[in-house]
């Protein structure tokens, strides 16, 4: 079975976010999607097939299958479209865990129409925040959580989001899938690895899916679409993710419906014999 490995959310080979994409003929054993997933080692694992008019998608991280992600999804569409499988003017339909995605081709870039994850307050007197303020080691201006057991963190100022560095064993204690810490980027550029103005920048981490950090994550910005454009008054958002590889996202908010655009480059190719 064919076997891709792809940098998605970037332009460039060797940043973004890397997944890989296994291109299957047939449904498998979830089992052994979980063993290539685990040896393959990245922070998720597409897998696909031909289902009616599309194809059933599954995505795994080295330990455990998840309900949405973005970067796969990307890197998915950009495999199918760049090895022939649909033709290039054609979209895709996706069936997942998270019912019914598309994704479309713009020119040089892949839109991806997701849920919208809106997020909701947590309650101040929540035990759990003086352990997540000790694990981040920030006073956090708000903390929310979504749909998708993700918390949702917004910090005074972009410094912070890009100095932080976590302690990913008290990070792994909270009762949560993933941590988001987020700001609005206020009209600044960014460090050298980030060169544009963005409505806000991130990073993701989830020690409890056997993912420290996320380089680029897509599930993510179903919550940060909607929040920050309410914050903003926008429908239209430019993101970046900035960890080490760094990413950049397009948000638009689509009533319920968040699209996501982003590119991405093939950078392996092979085939998976066992």
């Amino acid at each position: 079975m064919k076997l891709l490995q792809i940098d998605a959310f970037s332009d460039r080979p060797y940043g973004g976010n890397p997944a890989a994409v296994c291109l299957l003929d047939r449904a498998v054993e979830e089992s052994w999607m979980q063993s290539v997933a685990a040896e393959m080692n990245l922070s998720e694992t597409a897998f696909l097939h031909r289902e009616g008019r599309g194809f059933r998608l599954r995505w795994f991280t080295p330990t455990t299958e998840v309900d949405l992600c973005g970067h796969a999804t990307l890197a998915a569409a950009h495999a199918l479209w760049e090895t022939g499988l649909v033709p290039a003017s054609t979209s895709i339909g996706f069936y997942t865990r998270s019912g019914d995605l598309r994704a479309e081709r713009q020119q040089s870039w892949i839109e991806l129409d997701f849920p919208a994850a809106p997020v909701v307050q947590r309650s101040a007197k929540d035990p759990m925040i003086p352990k997540l303020e000790a694990a981040l080691g920030v006073i956090p201006l708000f903390i929310g959580e979504s749909v998708l057991d993700y918390w949702l963190v917004e910090v005074a100022n972009p410094d912070d989001v890009e100095d932080l560095t976590p302690d990913f064993a008290q990070l792994a204690q909270l009762p949560c899938q993933g941590v988001i810490v987020t700001s609005r980027s206020q009209g600044m550029r960014l460090n050298s690895r980030s060169q544009g103005d963005y409505d806000f920048i991130s990073r993701f981490f989830a020690p409890r899916m056997g993912i420290n950090e996320d380089p680029v994550t897509g599930s993510a910005h179903c919550c940060l679409g909607p929040y920050w454009g309410r914050k903003l008054k926008k429908m239209q958002l430019l993101a970046y993710q900035a960890s080490p590889r760094g990413g950049i996202v397009r948000v638009r908010r689509d009533a319920e419906r968040v699209v996501l655009g982003g590119q991405a480059v093939t950078v392996l190719e092979g085939t998976l014999l066992a």
